[in-house]
């Protein structure tokens, strides 16, 4: 006989002496059978002004009373908990040696609240079920994989069939069963919620059994008592202990169709809505994990799958939002995003270090075109100073689309926020013409992760001296400069950042092993043009070489990296000009 799970609900309503009775009443099923009880708070779960708020208030039972119900029940079967909000994690963790597993509802697998508190918890030697109702496969593989990598519980099982009240015969959920465990090879549990006055209502999970479900669940409730929630669809024990027994219609319940509007609509109802926790200004980025509280609400909005969708699509706000609002399609816009590389011909070590050729194209030129096969980017831009004796470079922006931008020789924050302001862009990728190795493999990875965590300013860790490259929003670099008028040292743009994590949102990313070498591929001294141009001879035959072409090559021909390998940082030796940068580019508060 498949596993059978006693689904308490909340058919109690509130009564601590009625669900202690419900108990004992059904104590005769032990082996092979489970009981789950529903721990929820009114103030987790909702907001006071969603329609069920006052009855979320009735069915609260505190610490004591949870802990006396789950010793009951521990004394025939195994206890399962329904986790809606962080109240039901609390009361997971008090009775942690007590409970079998627990199972998330579809609304809940949106909740990154509950997921976080979830993650601090030892499920190692729990079962884990999700519940998929409404899910499509591609939506169901990712929560799989999500909750598989965030929980790591001792086995994840897949539930079909959601709550209705009650939930029609062709909504059962019956046809997904095949499907979903063909797609995923996860046992199925299988729960249904038809009338409790239906024949279908004791012979539905038989059916669904014979369907391939490994575990069934059923709401259950007192006979001949009354019974205030849930008791559309919960049999008394008299119909539970019938509930095997096989009954035809199986194959037309196999046609219904895998998603119904009502189901959408359970959907819509029931889940606990990103609402936000402080107001944001247009133009600000979202991190689904840090800026929004979950609750089920009144208020229309996206879920958090769709705005982190949005966010990793490169989205931001396109207006601004007050706190506790939730968030519509319509209030992003696609970030306008370009490539700015500084350059000037000003060098004394090396002069003229722009200009100097690397193969067939000047040192300038290279860069720009590796910044050329960025992707996600609406511009790319030479930027250099209004001095004449830059005005040369204007013949070396590699291709027409690039543009070549003159502005402040020294301050290279006014420089970029002048072109930002005129293209109106969002984000800046930050490169220096003295990197002419930068790789678009590189770039992905960081953009993608400053725009998932909702940074400020992004940049690698750790990178081969040449290969990394910084992502700034264009809000930062405006609020660097309300705070100095005239940024002296923003040549060195990366310490505004660093210095002051109390101010940016600061997102510093590991990157994968093989794109991280010690390393020096910028351009600074002769040795450096040395190396250079011998990395270009040894792979010019592949043409568009990349990053993971000229590690290999070095990797593997020992005596090219020595030609520059000692050569150090000034901005990273120089102690003076370091305690320099820290000082003036430390925003001071009042």
């Amino acid at each position: 006989m498949a596993y059978t799970i006693i689904e308490v609900a909340n058919t109690h309503g509130g009564d601590i002496k009625y669900v202690k009775e419900l108990v004992l009443q059904f104590s005769l099923f032990k082996e092979n059978f489970g009981i789950k009880f529903q721990p929820l708070h009114p103030d987790k779960l909702a907001t006071k002004d969603f329609e069920w708020h006052s009855v979320y208030q009735q069915l609260l039972f505190d610490s004591l009373e949870w802990n006396d119900i789950i010793n009951l029940a521990k004394e025939t079967k195994d206890v399962w908990l329904d986790i809606f909000d962080e109240y039901g994690v609390q009361i997971l963790e008090e009775n942690h040696s007590k409970i079998y597993g627990i199972k998330l509802q579809v609304s809940v697998l949106f909740n990154y609240a509950v997921l976080n508190a979830l993650s601090k918890v030892d499920l190692s030697q729990k079962k884990l079920i999700l519940n998929v109702a409404s899910l499509d496969l591609n939506e169901i593989q990712y929560f799989l994989n999500k909750y598989e990598e965030s929980l790591n519980p001792e086995e994840i099982l897949l539930e079909v069939g959601f709550q209705g009240y009650p939930t029609l015969l062709q909504d059962s959920g019956i046809s997904k069963i095949s499907k979903v465990k063909n797609a995923f090879s996860k046992r199925i549990v299988f729960a249904d919620h038809v009338d409790r006055e239906s024949d279908y209502a004791v012979w539905l999970p038989a059916l669904a059994i014979a369907s391939g479900a490994d575990i069934v669940e059923k709401h259950v409730l007192l006979e001949n008592v009354e019974t205030k929630y849930d008791m559309y669809s919960s049999l008394g024990i008299s119909q539970f202990t019938k509930m095997i027994e096989v009954i035809n219609n199986y194959e037309e319940l196999l046609k219904a169709e895998f998603i119904n509007d009502r189901e959408i609509l359970y959907l819509e109802k029931s889940i606990m809505k990103p609402l936000l926790k402080e107001a944001k200004e247009r133009g600000q980025y979202l991190s689904i994990e840090e800026d929004f509280d979950f609750k089920r609400s009144g208020k229309n909005g996206l879920n958090s799958k769709q705005i982190k969708d949005l966010v990793s699509d490169f989205h931001v706000l396109s207006v601004s939002k007050r706190k506790g609002e939730t968030l519509q399609r319509e209030d992003f816009k696609k970030a306008s995003i370009a490539v700015i590389i500084a350059c000037r011909l000003k060098s004394t070590r090396l002069k003229e270090k722009a200009l100097l050729k690397i193969g067939d194209l000047t040192s300038v030129e290279l860069c720009v075109k590796n910044a050329c096969k960025f992707e996600n980017v609406n511009n790319v831009i030479l930027a250099t100073s209004n001095l004449d004796s830059d005005l040369p470079l204007k013949d070396f922006t590699y291709n027409e689309s690039v543009i070549f931008h003159q502005g402040d020789p020294e301050d290279v924050i006014q420089r970029y926020l002048d072109i930002t302001r005129k293209l109106k862009t969002d984000v800046v990728i930050r490169v220096t013409a003295d990197c002419p190795f930068i790789d678009n493999e590189i770039c992905e990875i960081l953009l993608k992760s400053h725009f998932d965590n909702g940074a400020d300013y992004t940049a690698a860790k750790h990178a081969a001296v040449g290969t990394n490259i910084e992502i700034i929003n264009v809000q930062a670099l405006e609020k660097v400069k309300s705070h100095f008028p005239s940024a002296d040292y923003s040549e060195y743009m990366t310490w505004y950042f660093i210095n002051n994590p109390e101010h940016f949102k600061i997102n510093l990313v590991d990157l994968p092993e093989h794109l991280v070498r010690n390393y020096r591929l910028t351009l600074d001294y002769s040795e450096d043009i040395v190396l250079f141009n011998k990395i270009h001879e040894n792979l010019a035959s592949i043409g568009n070489y990349t990053i993971r072409d000229i590690f290999n090559l070095l990797d593997t021909n020992s005596d090219l990296p020595t030609i520059n390998s000692h050569i150090q940082l000034k901005y990273k030796t120089d102690q003076g000009l370091i305690d320099t940068l820290n000082t003036k580019t430390k925003i001071k508060t009042l």
